[in-house]
């Protein structure tokens, strides 16, 4: 155990701006319990959807089975992901039952849609960042990713399948009206830690096929500021001329979501017949990536 706990990286998990992400994003986690989701009967997905739908149903201590309902999940990843994300994870969690056990914060408003729009938005936010600190206040991550190595079905279709279960669960016990109510909640919370965790610059792969090549390379990189990816190929194979082919450069860049748009458009005036698809991509390393200046180190 004490070599185990040697492996650990404890500058990375009491790093300024590890503990920074991790603290606000558990007092975001908590006002949108306190506040908004426990005095309506609104659940979040994961672990604290379930720790949520056994207090109130049972009356049980929320912070005891926050702990009881993650620890298995925090051993399963100290086991098969990795010992400084288990003890930072953990350390999150912990937090998070501190500052729900001390802290009160007096219901905000009686308006059912901005409970969940709100409650979804503030648990989103806290998730985010504490993710982006390097831990997590939900061990249902921990078992997606496990399953997911282990099954054909991917970690969206996962969640979503955990998480109905949980919301199936809502109807029986509380009704149907809290229910939809906490799927909405649900909702915003995920798409609200998706844009935190990956910005709202999210970064697309686009692909050009262009009889024009070098001039489209040239604009890219000199009027647009990207890196390009070259890869030698062919166009043509047309159904009415299948044998007509012709020697070209496939042209891969990286840009913002928002940049997508101008650069087509500036391909069309070179080639209006340029052939492009567009790929979302999760996360971006090294490389130019973003815009440059005329200096570069």
């Amino acid at each position: 155990m004490l070599k185990s706990l040697k492996q650990v990286d404890w500058k990375s998990i009491f790093s300024p701006s590890s503990l920074i992400y991790t603290m606000v994003g558990v007092a975001f986690a908590a006002i949108a319990l306190e506040a908004f989701m426990l005095p309506n009967k609104f659940l979040d997905g994961g672990v604290t959807g379930i720790a949520i739908l056994v207090n109130l149903g049972f009356g049980i201590n929320l912070n005891l089975l926050l702990i009881l309902i993650n620890l298995p999940f925090l051993i399963m990843a100290w086991r098969k992901i990795g010992k400084t994300f288990a003890i930072q994870s953990g350390f999150s969690i912990f937090l998070l039952v501190l500052v729900l056990h001390y802290m009160e914060v007096p219901t905000v408003t009686e308006d059912k849609v901005l409970i969940a729009l709100f409650g979804g938005f503030l648990m989103g936010t806290g998730i985010g960042l504490i993710i982006r600190g390097g831990g997590l206040i939900d061990g249902f991550e921990v078992i997606t990713e496990y399953v997911q190595k282990n099954s054909p079905l991917s970690a969206s279709e996962i969640t979503i399948f955990l998480n109905s279960l949980i919301m199936l669960s809502a109807a029986f016990v509380f009704g149907i009206e809290p229910a939809m109510y906490s799927i909405l909640t649900y909702f915003t919370a995920i798409k609200t830690t998706d844009y935190v965790v990956e910005g709202f610059e999210e970064y697309t792969a686009l692909t050009i096929i262009s009889k024009e090549h070098e001039k489209v390379k040239e604009l890219i990189v000199k009027e647009f500021n990207k890196a390009i990816s070259v890869y030698k190929g062919e166009r043509g194979y047309l159904p009415e001329t299948f044998h007509i082919k012709h020697p070209c450069d496939i042209i891969m860049t990286v840009v913002t979501r928002l940049e997508v748009h101008r650069i087509k458009l500036a391909i069309q005036k070179i080639d209006p017949k340029a052939f492009f698809y567009v790929q979302t991509i999760k996360e971006v390393k090294g490389g130019i990536i973003k815009k440059v200046g005329k200096k570069h180190d």
